[in-house]
């Protein structure tokens, strides 16, 4: 093997490795987000939950407006 081939060889090696750190660090980027995500739906789901077995997701009508065909 020339010193040609071993050259191009380590370049495309170090090209490989670059492509692949980027793909990695973009997932890591998408998970952090899905992460973030997720904690703030699991939060609203426990309130919803929260609401439902307090019963306090009934509204009080007489905070309520009239309908728009009044």
């Amino acid at each position: 093997m020339s010193d040609d081939d071993v050259n191009q060889r380590l370049d495309r090696l170090e090209s490989r490795i670059a492509f692949q750190d980027q793909t990695i660090e973009d997932l890591n980027a998408v998970i952090t987000e899905q992460w973030t995500a997720m904690e703030q739906l699991r939060r609203r789901l426990d309130a919803m939950e929260e609401q439902v077995r307090s019963g306090s997701y009934i509204a009080d009508p007489a905070n309520e407006k009239p309908p728009p065909h009044y």
